[in-house]
């Protein structure tokens, strides 16, 4: 690979971003490999595949990305997640600046971080855009001069109007607070002082290390939408989408371990609900199920949008049909008929079997949406148990607590 890890004109804050994490910004040498990534030292990856999920038609970009770790020394298992820090869209920084009238060059400071920063750079790798809190309003209110500014920020501030301000502020980014308060006059330091720091995102891993040692597989769903007349996007999803050239781009990645992961006893059947994006540890979980040879049975509640344009990774699922590895695959395409069916209905339907499966000792994992579907989920297991079990509400309740104590009730819910 070459030194110069970002080659686009426009990644080029990608190198500055590296340089204050790696020792090294030119090739990897071999006796890198015994090194130690982690968050505070993340490995320079770069992908080697990515392509779309969805078929034509689909009005989702779920994509498929393969990141190599190789000669990073880096260990996973299924049931991780891999970090990646990424670079805000280069477009969006220039747009802050050229608003404030910013020449880039202007030095501030940053919590955490002993030398200061240019504030380009800052707002390239190190800052959030987006999710401004109350507390910019409240120093806004300062700064502005004009009387009009001044009562709306007071309005939106008042004790009796926090519903307002919430939604008012979920809306919109830094720039769009600061062009509806153009009278407030505020220097580089004071707007970076109002921002929250640019997190890593974590991604479930979707691929087995028995399968891909030196290979992380994700499944990530490209964040593309529009509020107060504004496109936005994810700055992680459309970094390694659209930004991140393949075999190219040198990007900071991390493994995170987690409490999610297949039982020790590989004769223990799994029961895995994964709608969306959720499937990609049960891809992982099945390949390490099928090249460890386990004896478990196992099962699989998936489900999206139309199954003619969503069915995601469908050629593998139902080539592990075949082979007899997935003994069970429910699917739940909520758009294909009239009345919208997902993975709690299916649950439902086949609430006698699943607890003969769960009776029997079945481990089951949930991994997707936390605000609806996991909740949704998490009921119908309960009503599951409770009317197939013969229990009382009281005893189903202590029945999944008994399961979640002893590991056999995982979640990866975000």
């Amino acid at each position: 690979m070459p030194a110069n890890w970002c080659l686009d004109r426009e990644m080029k804050q990608c190198l500055v971003f590296q340089s204050h994490f790696f020792v090294s910004s030119g090739n990897i040498s071999p006796g890198m490999e015994s090194s130690v990534y982690d968050k505070n030292n993340p490995f320079p990856a770069f992908i080697t595949e990515k392509r779309l999920l969805n078929r034509d038609g689909s009005i989702k970009e779920t994509r498929h990305f393969i990141v190599n770790i190789e000669g990073s020394g880096l260990s996973y298992t299924v049931g991780d997640s891999l970090g990646i820090y990424p670079v805000n869209k280069p477009s969006a920084v220039e747009e802050l600046l050229t608003f404030l009238k910013f020449s880039g060059e202007e030095p501030v400071s940053l919590p955490k971080f002993e030398e200061t920063f240019l504030i380009r750079e800052a707002l390239s790798t190190k800052l959030s855009l987006a999710g401004p809190t109350k507390k910019l309003l409240v120093f806004l209110l300062e700064k502005v001069t004009d009387e009009g500014e001044k009562t709306h920020l007071e309005s939106l501030i008042a004790t009796d109007s926090k519903d307002a301000m919430m939604e008012y502020l979920a809306n919109r980014e830094f720039i769009d607070i600061l062009e509806e308060h153009p009278s407030a006059k505020i220097t580089a330091q004071e707007l970076v002082d109002q921002m929250r720091r640019l997190m890593p995102r974590l991604y479930s891993i979707a691929s087995s290390p028995l399968l891909y040692p030196n290979e992380i597989h994700l499944t990530i769903a490209v964040v593309r939408y529009e509020t107060n007349n504004r496109e936005r996007i994810g700055v992680c999803s459309t970094f390694v989408s659209d930004r991140v050239e393949l075999e190219k781009t040198r990007f900071p990645v991390f493994v995170a371990s987690s409490h999610f992961g297949l039982p020790k006893d590989g004769s223990k059947d799994v029961i895995m609900v994964g709608p969306g994006t959720g499937i990609a540890p049960f891809r992982a979980f099945l390949q390490e199920r099928d090249v460890g040879k386990d004896t478990g049975r196992n099962w699989l509640f998936f489900g999206d949008q139309h199954r003619v344009t969503d069915y995601l990774y469908e050629e593998e699922f139902e080539a592990y049909s075949e082979k007899g590895l997935l003994n069970r695959i429910d699917l739940a395409f909520s758009r294909d008929q009239e009345q919208k069916i997902y993975v709690q209905d299916r649950i439902r339907e086949n609430g006698a079997e699943l607890w003969d499966w769960i009776k029997g000792g079945a481990h089951f994992y949930v991994c997707g949406d936390a605000k609806r579907m996991a909740k949704d989920v998490d009921v119908a297991l309960h009503q599951a148990i409770e009317k197939y079990g013969e229990m009382e509400t009281a005893e189903a309740i202590d029945y999944v607590k008994a399961m979640k104590k002893e590991k056999r009730y995982q979640r990866d819910v975000y």
